[in-house]
């Protein structure tokens, strides 16, 4: 059990990675060669420009200004002095309300540590239970409630009031948008008179009269995107083997065949990358063809644009039919926003996908309870000298027994973590979501939900039991609740190394990004020929909301639990979001390119996570003053939590529909305000390849060739096509669609009046 030497030899330890960290990075930011590492937001702008151009050939790669290394902290107030307004128009909604998390977390932590400190830590040290108790316990210990005495009134130190009053202000940019005009629709029940495309173009002409633009269909493209992909990486490999080739034209370059390139038949290398890349080519020509034009490639979905933001509005937030399942429409993700790849997934899938993603996460959770188990086996030092005897000696050494107890754990917890946010990530895809956005969404849900189970309760249940295992087997079954209740204040000494390795180290790492530099600097020495090759070297990278946010949320769960029962974790906390929110906004405003916009939409959930750990902490709090004897205390208690659920529903009811529906009458303020600013605005010209598949854009030699109309799913716009059901007697069998005879009846109509 770490003492407070432990920790101090772990914060020394951390302090000193960190500073080194800020060091390493303030002397290579500053470097001509590394500016498009460090401030790639400004170049992908156009706001910066290379320093690499002009000057002396060695300044073009080192600094030899001198007083600027004495400057190596500047970019910390630099990062604080961007106002807010600003922020948003630079780096997006998304970015700022992302900040505004490590805010929340500073507003609530730093009051509490103050009140923690000024009462209920003296309230603590000054009690000498521990001491006359037959408990394994250390110096920290000491600090925490497990040190008050059963039934003392000095429990009531420890009831506590948190208000927290969160009020959304959701500032929709008055910048025009795709997305502001278009739906999409999904699950567009099959007819077998009419294609989809007739049947989506016919149903809006005369369900939304007046108001339809135009639509674009989703076509099942992955098999075209794949063979894109794979002509895009031997392009690269193009490009290597020639800039290979001019520095030294006295050889070709060769490569072997085989797997690896390790054997087979050796040839030229160039040769062999541009006989497969026209090879390539004339498959991607026939492939796009086919995909265009056979209606078997041809989803149940398209995205349907509207003339109005009102009218998209009404589309997207009512019914559509009288069954539910069917021609079912919801606001279209921002163009960057949409995640191809599911669009070609039959809608009647995604119920399958789900429940298996479900029992794949179940299995999941509970068997990652055996590394948890390990890692808390290595914070226990007897565990581990039984385990290798020989090794007794040197644990022993007070500063080998610091590292061990004080840094190991949190070192080896964030190990077994690694690969844990691509795995979610992969889930989530499977599960079929249509969104950049729910997918990060979806899979931070699923990391939380991990975390709380595994590292939070798993931690405190595995870790109490290698701690207590002497006390649980030389006691009665009726104490060990008691000894539970006590031991799990104890286990703050675990969640402070976390908290140190995991908030204070891996935040300082993030913003040194050396697995970024290596590779950008090997790109640029291998493969960059031209100024774009070099632009599309650098890796800006993005917030990562699917592993960051859940990752404060712990910080959250963690904060609150103890803040009553062992207050000497907060300062640990205040520390870790003092510094992720310096850090975390000089990498939006410099470095962080987002790769969509969804205006806030994962607020909710943030704060729906925060309720959740403030009500944990209230019934773990209740548990653990039972143990202690103070019934008294229980009336009080369950009013917390009851009060705390109140408050979020309230919230939710209040301000949860800002999130999921947009309404009417601003809708209308924003199209009559873009009227009267924009009265001969082209808005069929402005969607009209807004919602193309990427592999159908200009861009690519290969795809980009098109004879215009509308087959690559560009904006098809509304003419009146005859219909082919003419009656339902010329129907060879009944329509699958419920509304097909009221459908014909309406168009037929507008085809006869539109002729008179």
């Amino acid at each position: 059990m770490a003492t407070l030497n432990d920790i101090a030899v772990a914060a020394a330890i951390n302090i000193l990675t960190a500073f080194a960290f800020f060091v390493t990075f303030a002397i290579l930011r500053i470097q001509p060669c590394n500016d498009r590492v460090y401030f790639p937001k400004w170049y992908l702008k156009g706001l910066r420009n290379s320093p690499l151009r002009s000057g002396a050939f060695v300044n073009r790669f080192v600094n030899l200004d001198f007083r600027s290394y004495l400057r190596f902290l500047n970019w910390m107030p630099a990062a604080l002095q961007m106002p807010e307004p600003e922020l948003i128009d630079h780096a997006g909604l998304d970015s700022a309300v992302y900040l505004r998390i490590y805010w929340t977390g500073l507003k609530i932590f730093v009051p509490i540590a103050l009140l923690a400190f000024s009462i209920m830590v003296p309230v603590n040290w000054t009690n000498d239970t521990l001491e006359h108790s037959n408990l394994t316990y250390s110096d920290v210990d000491k600090l925490s409630i497990s040190n008050v005495p059963t039934g003392s009134p000095r429990f009531w130190t420890h009831l506590y009031e948190v208000v927290a009053t969160m009020r959304l202000h959701f500032l929709a940019s008055e910048r025009r948008r795709p997305d502001q005009f278009t739906v999409i629709v999904r699950n567009v029940p099959p007819d077998p008179d009419e294609s989809v495309l007739e049947l989506v173009e016919h149903f809006f002409l005369v369900n939304h009269p007046g108001h339809f633009l135009g639509f674009q269909a989703v076509h099942n493209a992955s098999k075209l995107s794949k063979l894109v992909e794979k002509k895009q990486k031997m392009h690269n490999w193009l490009d290597y083997y020639q800039l290979k080739y001019s520095r030294d034209p006295s050889r070709r370059p060769t490569l072997k065949t085989g797997w690896l390139g390790l054997w087979g038949n050796t040839v030229d290398a160039i040769d062999f990358y541009t006989s497969n890349i026209e090879k390539l080519a004339k498959e991607i020509s026939v492939e796009r063809n086919a995909t265009t034009s056979d209606s078997k490639y041809v989803m149940p979905a398209a995205f349907v644009s509207f003339k109005t933001r009102w009218a998209a509005a009404v589309c997207a937030q009512t019914q559509q039919t009288r069954n539910p399942t069917a021609w079912l429409t919801e606001w279209a993700p921002e163009p960057r926003d949409v995640y191809w790849d599911n669009l070609a997934i039959p809608y009647v899938a995604l119920a399958v996908r789900k429940l298996i993603i479900g029992v794949a996460f179940f299995f999941l959770t509970f068997f990652f309870m055996i590394p948890i188990a390990l890692v808390q086996s290595l914070a226990n030092i007897e565990g581990i000298e039984k385990a290798v005897p020989f090794l007794k000696s040197v644990i022993e050494t007070h500063f080998i027994k610091s590292i061990i107890q004080g840094f190991l754990p949190g070192i080896a917890l964030k190990v077994f973590l690694i690969f844990l946010p691509s795995l979610l990530m992969l889930m989530s895809k499977f599960e079929g979501f249509i969104s950049r956005s729910a997918l990060e969404r979806r899979s931070a849900t699923r990391y939380y939900i991990f975390q709380f189970i595994n590292v939070f309760l798993g931690s405190i249940i595995t870790g109490t039991a290698f701690q207590q295992l002497d006390s649980f087997i030389h006691q009665s079954a009726n104490d060990i609740p008691k000894t539970i209740g006590t031991s799990i204040p104890m286990k703050a000494t675990f969640f402070i190394t976390y908290i140190m390795v995991d908030g204070w180290a891996g935040v300082a790492g993030e913003i040194l990004r050396l697995k970024p530099m290596i590779i950008y600097h090997l790109k640029n020495f291998f493969m960059v020929k031209t100024e774009k090759d070099r632009e599309e070297a650098m890796d800006p990278g993005s917030l990562g909301f699917n592993t960051g946010e859940p990752q404060i949320q712990l910080y959250f769960l963690l904060g609150l639990v103890y803040a009553v029962v062992t207050p000497i974790l907060l300062p640990f906390i205040i520390v870790f979001f003092c510094l992720a929110y310096v850090v975390f906004r000089h990498q939006i405003i410099n470095v962080y390119n987002q790769e969509y916009e969804s205006a806030a939409a994962f607020w909710p959930d943030v704060h729906s996570r925060i309720i959740v750990a403030l009500v944990v902490s209230q019934l773990l709090l209740m548990g653990l003053l039972s143990t202690k004897q103070a019934s008294q205390s229980t009336p009080l208690l369950i009013a917390l939590p009851v009060l705390t659920i109140w408050f979020h529903v309230y919230c939710k009811g209040r301000y949860g529909p800002a999130f999921v529906k947009f309404p009417l009458q601003e809708a209308m303020m924003k199209d009559t305000l873009e009227r009267a600013r924009e009265p001969n605005l082209n808005l069929k010209d402005y969607l009209r390849e807004a919602y193309i598949h990427p592999v159908f854009k200009a861009g690519d030699d290969d795809v980009a060739e098109t004879d215009g109309g509308s087959e690559d799913g560009r904006l098809q716009e509304p003419e009146l096509v005859p219909t082919k059901r003419h009656s339902r007697r010329q129907t060879p069998k009944s329509s699958i669609c419920s509304d097909a005879p009221l459908l014909n009846q309406a168009v037929s109509s507008l085809e006869t009046s539109n002729s008179l």
